[in-house]
């Protein structure tokens, strides 16, 4: 019968994960499609993409006309038309396109990471919440508990089993566990609010009571080399590098010299010239130290990307170390907890006459205590796991 029953548990628990697991993917879905920070943000990122393939082609051509009128009028007017062309070493008209083009994954990155910090702050949230429905589930029992001793006990005062001090200390009881409960409820109804205005001002319905109980990979190093391909920062700061390193090439091949090619057209009374035109510009100041630049912003980038890789992986470890030992202190706490757990003797005892009121009331409290500590730890763990696991 008792391997029945821890069948029975596991399969149960098993349920009640996937079930959690399910709504909250559920809600995140949700939310992606409903939060307007989200929105707000898809439109800017598709603004700046735009942009960056903004100004990246040929320089717009330039056509001047001249009409000149001549002093005698004898030797007539005089009419000139010319159309010039600009064009920058060809190299760097590919440049910019490449430019253009990691600066928009880098724009999707941006709203990667915008999107995985909101879906970090649901997660903490129901998190939260799965601990006030478990505390509320929790309460709602002792409710009816308390009601039932306050009741037992006016019973035995009215036949002389019990005084007027067993009387007042039940009702003591009942009234704080009932205003505990409304606390509770007030905190469940401002955190639903919360996820409601993430999820674009719909309603939200959680009331998941069970936390996720997922065991966390032990070889953190295998876990966080994934984790870091994942992370939306650190591959914006490559990209970054990246692109510090066409803009250097670029700043490069716009220092060599630019040319210019056209038409011209010039008349006269009586004569007309035309043909084609060739410039070259010397870039001797314009572009004076941009190479400089650009290297050391090359450099600046490397050493950025090295500071977030090594602060990345060292608050990794600090969740993953921390994600352990909550895991196996729960663990050890529950076995534990479920010994000392036979609230039903703890009440024949009581209406058998074998313990006081009091001693009851202790016992109850002592055992309730503890079983808010496992909730506490419960929800720590689940708030440490939303962390480590957010580019899982």
């Amino acid at each position: 019968m008792k391997q029945l029953l821890l069948i029975l548990t596991a399969v149960l628990t098993i349920g009640q994960f996937s079930s959690a697991q399910n709504n909250i993917d559920a809600l995140l879905a949700e939310i992606e499609n409903n939060n307007t920070t989200l929105s707000a943000l898809r439109k800017t990122v598709e603004a700046e993409k735009m942009g960056n393939k903004t100004g990246i082609q040929l320089q717009n051509p330039e056509v001047e006309f001249h009409y000149l009128w001549g002093n005698p009028s004898a030797i007539g007017n005089r009419t000139d038309i010319s159309v010039q062309q600009s064009f920058d070493f060809p190299s760097a008209y590919a440049y910019r396109n490449q430019i253009a083009d990691m600066k928009n994954e880098q724009a999707e990155l941006e709203y990667k990471k915008q999107k995985l910090d909101i879906f970090l702050r649901v997660r903490l949230i129901c998190a939260e919440l799965t601990y006030q429905n478990a505390l509320r589930t929790e309460y709602q029992k002792r409710q009816e508990n308390a009601s039932r001793i306050a009741q037992s006990v006016e019973t035995k005062l009215n036949v002389g089993e019990a005084n007027i001090l067993d009387r007042n200390k039940a009702k003591v009881t009942l009234l704080n566990t009932e205003a505990e409960l409304r606390h509770i409820e007030i905190q469940r109804q401002t955190l639903l609010q919360q996820l409601a205005t993430l999820n674009g001002g719909n309603a939200v319905d959680f009331n998941d009571s069970v936390f996720q109980l997922s065991a966390i990979d032990t070889d953190f190093e295998q876990w966080v080399e994934q984790a870091a391909v994942n992370n939306p920062v650190l591959n914006w700061l490559k990209q970054e590098i990246d692109i510090s390193e066409k803009n250097t090439r670029l700043q490069s091949a716009q220092s060599l010299p630019k040319l210019n090619a056209g038409y011209m057209s010039e008349k006269v009374v009586g004569e007309h010239f035309q043909g084609l035109t060739v410039g070259i510009s010397i870039p001797l100041f314009e572009n004076k130290n941009t190479v400089k630049y650009a290297r050391l912003k090359n450099e600046a980038a490397q050493h950025r990307q090295i500071d977030e890789k090594m602060r990345f992986y060292n608050e990794m470890k600090t969740l993953h170390t921390k994600a352990i030992a909550l895991q196996q202190n729960i663990s050890e706490f529950r076995d534990q907890l479920s010994l000392q757990s036979d609230l039903e003797l703890l009440k024949k005892a009581l209406d058998k006459g074998s313990i006081s009121l009091t001693e009851y009331l202790f016992e109850l409290t002592v055992y309730y205590d503890s079983l808010e500590n496992l909730l506490e730890m419960e929800k720590e763990l689940s708030t440490t796991k939303a962390q480590l696991l957010i580019y899982s």
